[in-house]
C-alpha cells in the first residue's frame, strides 16, 4: 500500500478545494458499496479511531434481511472498524463538495484485518503470491446495462436506447442521450484509470475498460467503477445494473480479468520461449485456474441469475478449458507476448464482487505455481463441445458445493470468510427455491 498522507494536510487541501464531506466506502460480500459521509473537520478523529459498523452488514441480503452467519446475530451483532485509506481520496465530479475514499475493515481495537472483508480477503491472497516472488498485474473489463423507467413494464424498467445491431458503436446511434460520454469523463476525473468504452451487444449495454495495475489497485478501481456507474445513472434518472443476465432476450454482462505476473526485477514471468510463447510459470498458472475452476465459479458467478448467462453458443464460458486467442475458451491467451503476455480469464460475470473474484483467481494461480501443475493441451476450434473438456457448474448450489470441497483454495482465502460466504449464499438459494416465479404461474396456472 502506498504511504498514507498526513490527515491534517489532507483536510487543509480538501478545504481549499471546496470539499466539506468525505464519503468513506467499502464493500459487503455481495459487492454493494456501503459508506458513511464524514464532515471534513471530523476526518482526523475518524482516521484515529475508525468508523464503527455492525458486522452483520456483511450478512445482509439485497432485500435487507440479516442472514444468520456465525459472528453476526448469534454474537449480539458486534462491530467492525472501518478506517479511511487516505491515499485513495478523490473528488466526486458529479457531487460538488464531496470526495470519496476507500475504507479498510479491521477487528475492533486492533489492526487485524476483518476475516470477512472482501478487500482484506484479496490482500491475504496477494500475500501468498508475494511469497513466491510474484507481483500480479490485473486489468478488469466490465459490461453493464442501462435502463429507463417504464411504469408499464413488469419490472418498472426498459432498456435504454434499445435497438439491435449496435455492438461496437459509439455516438448517439446506440446512446441517444450521451450516457457513455458523460460516464467516461466522470470516471476519468475520478481517477479510476478508465481507457475507453463502447456500446456492447445488447440494447442499452455498455462496456468500459480499465487500465492494468497491481491486483489490489485494480480491484479497488473496479469496485469504485461499479459504484460510480450506478450513481451516475441515478443522477440521470436511470438504473445501471451489473446483473449477470437481466433480460431473457439479450445476452449477459461479463467481468473478464486480464492477469500477468512480474518478478522482483519487473519482468513478465508469463512470457517464455515455448512454441506458444508462454513460460512454464504461465502454464502452471493456467493449470491452477483450470484445476480450481468449479470453486472459482462460486465467487466469479455468485448469484442464482449468474448461471442463466452460461451455455453453448453464448460467448460466455461453458467448459473448463483454455485456448490461444480463442474467445470460446474459459481462459483465453491474447496474442501479445513479451511484456504484454497474459491470461484473460473469461469466467466471471459482472455481478461478481471484484475483490472476491480477483482474490479467488490469485489463489488458484498461486496453487498452480506452488504445486507445479501441468496444463492440458489448448482448445482447438470452437469451444462448446463437452466431449473436449469438463463442464463448469450449471447452477449456484453446485458451485457452492465445489467451493466447500476445495480445501486448498479455502486455505488461501481463509476458512472464516469461506464459511460466511457459503452460509450467506446458501440462504439466497433457499429463499429462491421457496419463491413462486412469474414463469411458474404462466407455465402451470391455466392448465394444472
Amino acid at each position: 500500500m502506498s504511504q498514507e498522507p498526513a490527515v491534517h494536510d489532507v483536510v487543509e487541501r480538501l478545504t481549499a478545494d471546496g470539499v466539506d464531506v468525505v464519503r468513506v466506502m467499502y464493500t459487503d460480500l455481495l459487492g454493494t458499496d456501503r459508506a458513511r459521509d464524514v464532515l471534513v473537520e471530523r476526518l482526523p478523529s475518524v482516521v484515529d479511531h475508525g468508523l464503527s459498523f455492525c458486522r452483520a452488514i456483511y450478512h445482509t441480503s439485497p432485500m435487507g434481511d440479516t442472514v444468520e452467519v456465525a459472528g453476526g446475530m448469534d454474537a449480539g451483532m458486534p462491530d467492525i472498524t472501518v478506517r479511511p485509506v487516505l491515499s485513495t481520496l478523490a473528488k466526486l465530479p458529479w457531487e460538488p463538495g464531496v470526495a470519496s475514499c476507500l475504507g479498510e475493515a479491521c477487528e475492533p481495537g486492533s489492526e487485524e484485518l476483518c476475516a470477512e472483508g472482501p478487500r482484506e480477503v484479496l490482500r491475504r491472497a496477494l500475500s501468498r503470491l508475494t511469497e513466491l516472488g510474484l507481483e500480479p498485474i490485473a486489468g478488469p473489463e466490465l459490461e453493464y446495462y442501462v435502463c429507463d423507467p417504464d411504469p408499464s413494464s413488469p419490472t418498472g424498467w426498459r432498456r435504454y436506447g434499445d435497438a439491435p445491431g449496435n455492438v461496437y458503436t459509439a455516438g448517439r446511434k446506440g446512446d441517444p442521450d450521451g450516457h457513455l460520454l458523460r460516464t467516461l469523463r466522470y470516471l476519468r476525473d475520478l481517477g479510476l484509470g478508465v481507457t475507453m468504452g463502447n456500446h456492447e451487444f445488447g440494447g442499452g449495454q455498455f462496456e468500459i475498460n480499465l487500465d492494468h495495475s497491481g491486483a489490489l489497485d485494480a480491484a479497488d478501481r473496479a469496485f469504485r467503477f461499479k459504484a460510480a456507474v450506478q450513481e451516475i445513472a441515478r443522477t440521470e434518472g436511470r438504473l445501471a445494473t451489473f446483473m449477470a443476465k437481466p433480460f431473457n432476450d439479450e445476452g449477459g454482462s461479463g467481468f473478464h480479468v486480464h492477469l500477468s505476473c512480474l518478478d522482483q526485477e519487473g519482468r513478465n514471468v508469463f512470457d517464455g520461449p515455448g512454441p506458444d510463447g508462454l513460460s512454464e510459470t504461465a502454464h502452471q498458472a493456467i493449470a491452477g485456474v483450470l484445476e480450481h475452476a468449479p470453486a472459482l465459479a462460486a465467487l466469479f458467478n455468485p448469484t442464482i441469475n449468474s448461471y442463466k448467462r452460461f451455455g453453448p453458443d453464448t460467448l460466455a464460458p461453458w467448459l473448463i478449458d483454455w485456448g490461444l486467442d480463442n474467445r470460446s475458451a474459459m481462459v483465453r491467451i491474447p496474442p501479445e507476448r513479451g511484456g504484454a503476455a497474459r491470461l484473460e480469464v473469461r469466467l466471471g460475470d459482472a455481478s461478481a464482487n471484484p475483490y472476491l473474484g480477483i482474490a479467488a483467481l490469485l489463489a488458484a494461480v498461486y496453487l498452480g505455481v506452488r504445486d507445479k501443475l501441468t496444463v492440458p493441451p489448448p482448445l482447438e476450434g470452437y469451444g462448446y463441445d463437452s466431449a473436449k473438456a469438463a463442464v463448469l457448474p450449471g447452477d449456484l448450489p453446485t458451485a457452492l458445493d465445489a467451493l466447500a470441497a476445495d480445501d486448498a483454495l479455502i486455505g488461501v482465502l481463509g476458512e472464516k470468510f469461506v464459511s460466511s460466504f457459503l452460509t450467506y449464499k446458501r440462504d439466497e438459494v433457499a429463499r429462491f427455491q421457496r419463491h413462486v416465479t412469474d414463469w411458474e404461474f404462466r407455465e402451470y396456472a391455466y392448465h394444472l
